[in-house]
């Protein structure tokens, strides 16, 4: 089962605010022995985040959405997923009970929408406003403030995929070369990949930006822990055979 995420918001393409998501998500997923395998970042446009959903939804993979699921006319996360089910979005009953509960006498239909969504979804609570997301077809919409949307992840990961957390025995490991140049390592990562199947070598070279820096290449496998350990055996033993300066990576 692989996780993805979509962050919606042309605040985050022009840079007026700052993606926190994706690196709070890998986090929360890491803590818990899981990977996100995509992400994806969109606009408010809603053509354009209905083919993106639609794509999201036909992948089968479990995906949290960021954003989007207010009710002031540039929101139209809700919408959109609707529309890449071809479903309508109704008033969830649970959500509209959660509403009128917190407004009370200063209830409106304005105020109702938030309760609107998919048909056929489940909700998501929200500790910090009660204001809900919500969850169709293993995707989970949550809103773009980091105070809520984190804390409703959490929850979503702790009781629907806690029998997840842990089971696969994955690492990484890399040691920094340096002085290094990529390109004469390309014959290792190959026949790495040759000795080791199923493992995922990588290599992230750094330029020497400023006076007194050194050139270095991040060189590393991932995958099963007792794979990676004997492969990275074989890198270190190369680099020594190969004179070349380098240290584990931490």
């Amino acid at each position: 089962m692989a996780f993805g995420t979509v962050i919606v918001g042309d605040e985050i393409l022009s840079g007026r605010r700052s993606d926190k998501h994706l690196a709070k998500l890998i986090e929360m997923l890491g803590a818990r022995g899981l990977r996100l395998a995509w992400a994806r970042y969109v606009g408010d446009d809603q053509a354009r985040l209905i083919e993106v959903l639609k794509d999201s939804f036909g992948s089968g993979d479990v995906v949290f959405c960021f954003g989007g699921i207010g009710a002031t006319p540039d929101d139209r996360t809700r919408q959109s997923a609707a529309l890449a089910l071809g479903v309508e979005v109704v008033l969830h009953p649970q959500a509209e009970a959660i509403i009128r509960a917190k407004f009370g006498a200063e209830i409106t239909e304005h105020r109702l929408q938030l309760g609107t969504f998919p048909a056929g979804s489940e909700i998501i609570s929200n500790p910090y406003n009660q204001i809900p997301g919500f969850a169709i077809r293993d995707h989970f919409f949550v809103p773009g403030f980091p105070v809520m949307a984190w804390p409703m992840v959490e929850a979503v990961l702790d009781t629907r995929f806690r029998h997840l957390h842990h089971v696969e025995d994955y690492v990484e490991a890399a040691v920094t070369v340096w002085d290094a140049y990529e390109g004469k390592l390309i014959e290792l990562m190959e026949s790495l990949e040759v000795a080791y199947p199923g493992l995922a070598v990588f290599s992230l070279p750094s330029v020497a930006e400023h006076p007194g820096e050194r050139r270095s290449v991040e060189l590393g496998v991932k995958g099963p822990a007792s794979r990676v350990a004997a492969a990275m055996e074989l890198v270190r033993n190369e680099m020594h055979a190969r004179g070349y300066e380098w240290q584990d990576k931490v």
